[in-house]
């Protein structure tokens, strides 16, 4: 009897996609702030909003409506095997192959072994905070929140950099490492976790295999995908099947990958690519390319919206512990030295193309968490461990956001330089 009461996918679907335009009108008419940095400080403003109504109108309680209403979400299903695979792809229409090929080994080697020192650094750095703080934590799990917190989200820093004319290479890099260590990150997310809930033993060759494994067959199926969607838009001019490919070309891919047991957002990322860059280029019409676009950065923008949301809504049940909310303080700049030292080391040796003096603020301070971070938190199996990732990165990505994403613009233009002297 008691399912009946529980929303349905359409519901759910409803409530957020209405809170995600209300809260982005008032974003847009009164507040002003970019649409990232806008959510966030409205999903913080609700969340807050809501413990007050809470601690004032006990009778009410609107806070239990409110987890009610969460945990009629499968955040596993909603999130790893819907929203990732529309994320992925929309990020990858926009980044430029030739670039992209031109900065190859630093986006090479960024995307996967900063990811892998990050999310070591973060894990070891975690552990030593929740023992400091008194909450249990196994290792195995510190490193989960490692992996998941690592990938950065390209969205806010890539308009900051367009509008204060930085250079193309710096740009190429950042995008590029984003866009890679997303897909990356998920796999090594998927294999700890694996390990975190199933209590088994971590063996690095197997580990290391298993990685290669699902990278290598993501990529290779995200080309097969993306060259048959290539081909079939090349040989048609009708911008509605064209966008219906697209659309298969994420659903049927990321289903078909996530049977084969490989990786199904590298797999998005490849198929983005080659049909952002040669199916924009060759295989589409000017009004195809336009309805394209704006189509996947309305979904990008969209979908980055409403993980907002439930991640301003997750706070509400997480927030009141005091414990956890100063482990989460305290991963922020755990999670920032972690960035400076998988970035900063690899960039001493590309001094000649990449000046480190300043292209390292920009780089760290450039790395922003996003919906990929709140997507993989969400997606955790319900525990203690759980309400301490989630709350940790809440917290991170909030700052992330609204001090970094409101930041980051007087960082990439550097300090103001002196009026002359006369």
């Amino acid at each position: 009897m008691e399912s009946a009461h529980l929303p349905s996918v359409f519901d759910v679907a409803a409530i957020l996609i209405t809170l995600a335009a209300a809260l982005s009108w008032i974003n847009h008419k009164f507040l002003r702030l970019p649409s990232t940095v806008g959510l966030a400080l409205m999903g913080v403003v609700a969340s807050l909003a809501v413990l007050a109504l809470d601690w004032a109108t006990p009778d009410f309680r609107i806070g239990d409506a409110v987890r009610g209403f969460l945990a009629g979400i499968d955040f596993e299903k909603t999130l790893m095997q819907g929203m990732l695979s529309f994320l992925l792809f929309a990020g990858a229409l926009h980044v430029d192959l030739g670039d992209l090929r031109r900065h190859w080994s630093q986006v090479g080697v960024l995307s996967t072994l900063g990811v892998i020192a990050s999310t070591v650094i973060v894990g070891y750095g975690l552990y030593m905070v929740t023992q400091l703080a008194g909450v249990e934590l196994p290792l195995a799990w510190c490193f989960v929140f490692g992996a998941l917190i690592s990938p950065t989200d390209p969205v806010a820093v890539m308009g900051a950099m367009k509008s204060a004319s930085t250079p193309r290479g710096l740009q190429a890099t950042i995008s590029g490492e984003s866009l890679f260590n997303d897909g990356v990150g998920v796999v090594v997310f998927s294999i700890i976790l694996a390990v975190a809930a199933g209590g088994g033993e971590f063996s690095a060759p197997h580990a290391t295999l298993l990685f290669f494994e699902e990278a290598a067959g993501g990529a290779l199926l995200g080309l097969a995908f993306g060259w048959v969607g290539y081909l079939a838009m090349k040989a048609i001019d009708d911008y509605p099947v064209e966008l219906l490919i697209t659309l298969a070309l994420v659903m049927g891919g990321y289903s078909l990958a996530q049977n084969l047991h490989i990786s199904g957002p590298v797999a998005m990322a490849v198929a983005g690519l080659l049909i952002g860059n040669r199916g924009v280029a060759r295989a589409m019409s000017d009004t195809t390319r336009d309805h394209i676009i704006k189509f996947w950065g309305l979904v990008d923008e969209v979908l980055n919206a409403v993980l907002f949301l439930l991640i301003g809504l997750e706070g509400i049940a997480l927030i009141g512990n005091s414990r956890l909310v100063t482990v989460g303080l305290a991963a922020i700049p755990l999670v920032l030295v972690a960035r400076t030292l998988s970035v900063g080391a690899p960039l001493l040796f590309w001094r000649n193309s990449l000046p480190f003096r300043s292209t390292m603020p920009v780089m760290v301070w450039g790395g922003l968490r996003g919906g990929i971070s709140i997507a993989l938190a969400l997606s955790l199996p319900m525990g203690e461990q759980k309400d301490l990732l989630v709350t940790a990165t809440y917290i991170v990505v909030l700052f992330s956001v609204l001090a970094q994403g409101g930041t980051i613009a007087r960082v990439i233009r550097g300090p103001a330089k002196p009026a002359p002297t006369e």
